[in-house]
Order: structure tokens, then C-alpha cells, then sequence
């Protein structure tokens, strides 16, 4: 009878050990996986409007040396360029932010960090990745600005060099 007893606490146990559910595939840590691979897209997209603002910058500067007294442009060029270190920033922060939350995916997929802590790390770095896309919104708007800017003054430039060489 104590055999059978010890046999029986032996079974339950391994059938209790063998049915814990493999961590990742609780439905929070797929959750999470569809979360990495949005914030994944979210930083492709704006690594690439990163590099157009850098595309832009270079095109910006080409068109400033074809202006005389282009001081204006120059001070338009310098906001346009500390822009563009603020948004690398950004994008490199925001890198660092994946590597965080790929580094959670495997810390709790082996077992290593609890469903609690995986939830509560994860909801911080969400809130993180939203103000991270808030700010690049912000700083797109205000590159758009810079821009827009720029090219109002090339073309207000333009019109008066061609009504000096018209009155000439």
C-alpha cells in the first residue's frame, strides 16, 4: 500500500511537472511577440523617413550655394542639422529599445522572469515606445516646417534675383 501511495504521489507530481505550460506559448507572450514586431516596423519606418531627412539635408545644402547672402539658409541649415541629431538620437534609442524587449522575449520564453514581471517590464517599455513614436511624430512636423520653410525662401530668393536681372 505504501508503494502504491508513493507511486501515486510520484505520477501526480510528473503529471503536474509535464502539463506546465511552456512560456511561450501563453497567450501574454505572444501578445508581446506581435507588440516586438510592430515596434520593429515602427523603427524601420523611421530609420528610413531618418535617412530621407539626411537625403534632404544634403539636397537642402546643394540648393543654399546657388543663393547669395544665403546667411537666412545658413541658420536654416544649422536647426535643420541639430534636427537631425536629435531624431538619430531617437532612432538609436529606440534600437536600443527593441534589443531591450527581444532580450524579455527570451528571458521569459526560457523560464528565466515570471508572466508578472514579463507583463509589468513589457508595459514599460510600450509606454517608452509610444513617447518614442510621439517624438518622432513631433520632430517630423517640425522637419516638414524646416522645409517648407526653406523652400519658400529659395523660391522668395529666386523671384528677386530675377526681377534684379530684369531691371538690369
Amino acid at each position: 500500500m505504501k508503494t502504491l501511495s508513493k507511486l501515486t504521489i510520484i505520477a501526480t507530481v510528473l503529471l503536474f511537472v509535464s502539463c506546465k505550460q511552456n512560456p511561450a506559448q501563453a497567450p501574454e507572450h505572444l501578445a508581446m511577440v506581435e507588440k516586438h514586431k510592430e515596434m520593429e516596423t515602427s523603427h524601420e519606418a523611421m530609420a528610413k523617413e531618418h535617412s530621407t531627412m539626411k537625403d534632404g539635408h544634403q539636397e537642402m545644402i546643394a540648393a543654399h550655394k546657388t543663393i547669395e547672402n544665403d546667411s537666412i539658409h545658413v541658420i536654416t541649415e544649422k536647426k535643420h542639422m541639430a534636427l537631425l541629431g536629435k531624431h538619430g538620437k531617437l532612432i538609436e534609442a529606440h534600437k536600443a529599445l527593441i534589443e531591450k524587449h527581444a532580450a524579455l522575449e527570451t528571458k521569459h520564453a526560457s523560464g528565466e522572469i515570471t508572466l508578472e514581471q514579463m507583463t509589468s517590464e513589457h508595459a514599460s517599455m510600450e509606454e517608452e515606445h509610444n513617447n518614442m513614436e510621439k517624438e518622432h511624430e513631433q520632430i517630423a512636423a517640425e522637419h516638414k516646417q524646416i522645409t517648407e520653410e526653406d523652400q519658400k525662401m529659395i523660391i522668395e530668393d529666386q523671384e528677386k534675383a530675377t526681377e534684379e536681372n530684369s531691371d538690369q
